[in-house]
């Protein structure tokens, strides 16, 4: 066991820096294209040196892989094509013995349609027990033909399909995902189960896929633009769930964090009331453009939702769903829409990385937890894949128009001279990796002082050197227009400059770490930030 590191106590999850691995495209570590459980394993100094607390993985279950394994068959065994269950109590342990937390993913609005229950529920037709773990209804009209209600879908299309018996099954993402029934006991039981099952081989924290989507008004009513309460987005009883499942989180000491998208504050902060989740993500400052006034709102706007409860703030730049942002941060419209997204949209490479360097110290030394998905660190862009290639099933279902999420899921670069890029010694990737990407490889960056690597690593072991940055108070500084600049505990500051002029620094004893040069007169450049000692 490696000693305690600074974040090695019982809440260190209020202020730990925690990598997202998307497992698929981390490291290949088999050679048959598709990113695994032994790549990851093989990395672990990899991500010891970079100086993160924890990392979250997304779904590694069995599972069809329609969307990307958020379509899970079993939640007791390891995909074969991530590796096996044995091989993944491995690998928690091992990056324990690193002192690097692990955190699954639970996916618990929907399973796959290759899962027993619902092949059980299929088999057994109208009015079983069986059909009543999930929602199956008859259809609308004289002969059933029209879909029990009018619920808009979250991947586009349609939210119901008929199964050859007449009856309707609903699904808020794709058909190949049937949405379970929360009402019934049984779904509630499992899940309690699934928990307890992965706690007990080691993992510190869960996270909850769609968190706010679980519970539907059970009379599946027509969809009413503004109804109150919503018919299955942040329904009151599913507090009932969440804190059954503290419950059991703190039996082992587990943490949970929530992917719970809501406008309302008020609402959003019921989700992180002491017996219910430990921290939810914080999609305000995510979808955020890059713009001083917005960006302190949004800032302002979390650390204010989140004091009535005591609960940390977090805080990401992109993940697994989002436009990469060194992409988005080059385009004219720097926020993130769903629904915006379409192919073809210019970007200025060399803006966007200005801007996501900046962007990364902004981050990194505000109060809370941060999230950092794989690549970010390396500052990749959002890759353009062919349309043969596509396998994001948001494309198919907007019939072409959205260019789906493959684009920040493309397999890592590892070596800028080998085969893949190092990503694996056998198979092409899964996911085409652009002929451009050997300037991104780790082994390049590695030996760039000047690279967004190298600047991601010194600012990680600053973040956990210095006592005043992670959890705690932030006091906001004057400061010319357009140029955020803060105050942390001990003597601390970031100065951050979206503005389109040089700016001048506050009085500080020193400079401790910066996303770009200072000009000739020592003035933050536009689009940069530092770290200051006061």
């Amino acid at each position: 066991m490696a000693a305690p590191t600074p974040h090695d106590t019982d809440d260190w999850w209020r202020d730990a820096v925690i990598y997202q691995v998307y497992p698929r495209s981390f490291a290949d570590g088999d050679g048959d294209g598709t990113g695994d459980l032994a790549g990851v394993r093989a990395r672990l100094p990899y991500l010891a040196d970079l100086g993160v607390d924890a990392v979250w993985f997304t779904p590694w279950y069995l599972s069809p892989l329609v969307d990307g394994g958020y379509d899970v068959a079993d939640y007791r065994t390891v995909d074969p094509a991530f590796g096996t269950l044995a091989e993944a109590e491995k690998l928690i342990a091992e990056a324990r013995a690193l002192g690097i937390r692990t955190i699954v993913d639970i996916v618990p609005n929907h399973v796959s349609d290759q899962h027993p229950w619902f092949r059980a529920a299929l088999a057994a037709g109208p009015g079983s027990p069986e059909r009543e773990l999930f929602h199956f209804r008859p259809g609308r009209g004289p002969d059933g033909a029209r879909p029990p209600n009018d619920w808009p879908s979250q991947f586009s299309g349609a939210t119901w399909t008929r199964v050859p018996d007449g009856e309707w099954y609903l699904h808020l993402f794709s058909p190949e995902q049937p949405d379970l029934n929360w009402a019934h006991p049984a779904v509630r039981r499992e899940h309690e189960d699934i928990l307890r099952f992965w706690f007990e081989r080691g993992v510190a924290g869960v996270r909850i896929d769609s968190a706010a989507l679980l519970t539907k008004d059970p009379a599946l009513p027509d969809f009413v633009e503004g109804a109150d309460p919503h018919p299955y987005i942040d329904r009151d009883d599913l507090h009932d769930v969440y804190r059954s499942w503290r419950a059991v989180a703190d039996e082992y000491g587990g943490v949970f964090v929530g992917e719970v998208w809501l406008p309302d504050a008020e609402r959003f902060a019921r989700y992180l009331r002491p017996d219910e989740l430990h921290t939810a993500f914080n999609f305000t400052f995510l979808t955020c453009p890059w713009e001083a006034g917005r960006l302190r709102r949004a800032i302002d706007g979390t650390l204010a939702e989140h004091a009535p409860v005591g609960a940390p703030a977090t805080w990401v730049l992109c993940n697994h769903d989002v436009t990469r942002t060194v992409t988005r941060y080059g385009r004219a419209d720097t926020g993130f829409d769903f629904a915006a997204k379409r192919f073809g949209t210019p970007a200025d490479p060399e803006l966007g990385t200005r801007r996501a360097r900046a962007a990364a110290l902004l981050t990194l030394a505000l109060p809370g937890s941060v999230y950092v998905y794989q690549g970010e660190e390396l500052g990749l862009p959002e890759a353009d894949i062919p349309l043969d290639r596509i396998q994001d099933p948001m494309h198919f279902r907007s019939r072409g128009t959205d260019p789906g999420r493959d684009g920040c899921r493309v397999p890592l670069p590892w070596e800028a001279g080998a085969r893949w890029y190092g990503f694996g010694a056998g198979d092409e990737p899964w996911l085409p990796q652009p002929a451009t990407w050997a300037s991104y490889a780790v082994d390049r960056q590695s030996a760039d002082p000047g690279s967004m690597l190298t600047l991601y690593r010194r600012a990680l072991r600053l973040r956990r050197s210095e006592d005043g940055f992670g959890d705690g108070p932030l006091t906001w500084l004057p400061a010319p227009r357009d140029v955020l600049a803060f105050a942390r505990p001990h003597g601390l500051l970031c100065v951050v400059n979206l503005s389109g002029e040089p700016a001048g620094l506050p009085p500080h004893e020193r400079l401790l770490l910066a996303s770009g040069p200072l000009d000739a007169e020592g003035r933050l450049p536009p689009d940069t930030a530092v770290w200051l000692r006061g």
